[in-house]
């Protein structure tokens, strides 16, 4: 008999573990918003580095190779660890700025179905 997959946990359960973590070993006084986006920044160039010098085709089958899907996920969870904690600091909800951010960008870059997009449209999310 296959077990059922856990359902994933939502953001603010993650962040309350990751707040447990730091809290358990003394580590919250370190967790101040410049530190917290340095370590965002160091964990996101970690990510960049596994792709550097792949080419687009490489890029695009990372995940094929388990040694490098694992590295890629464990610096997604990374990125993603330090972004909430980093969040919680300064009392940010994500997924509001989010969606806040693609409202804006929906109005700043209006659809356009005649010609497809260029470098210069994508250069902020």
């Amino acid at each position: 008999m296959t077990k059922a997959p856990e359902p994933a946990p939502d953001l603010p359960a993650l962040q309350r573990r990751l707040a447990d973590f730091a809290a358990a070993r003394d580590w919250q006084r370190f967790h101040t918003p410049k530190n917290l986006a340095s370590a965002l920044s160091v964990e996101a160039a970690e990510l960049v580095e596994i792709f550097q010098w792949l080419t687009p085709e490489q890029s695009a089958a990372v995940m094929a190779d388990p040694t490098t899907s694992e590295r890629v996920e464990d610096e997604v969870a990374d990125v993603l660890a330090y972004l909430l904690q980093f969040c919680l600091a300064l009392d940010i909800d994500p997924l509001r700025a989010l969606s806040a951010k693609i409202d804006r960008n929906e109005l700043r870059f209006p659809a356009r179905r005649a010609a497809p997009p260029t470098n210069k449209d994508h250069h902020s999310l």
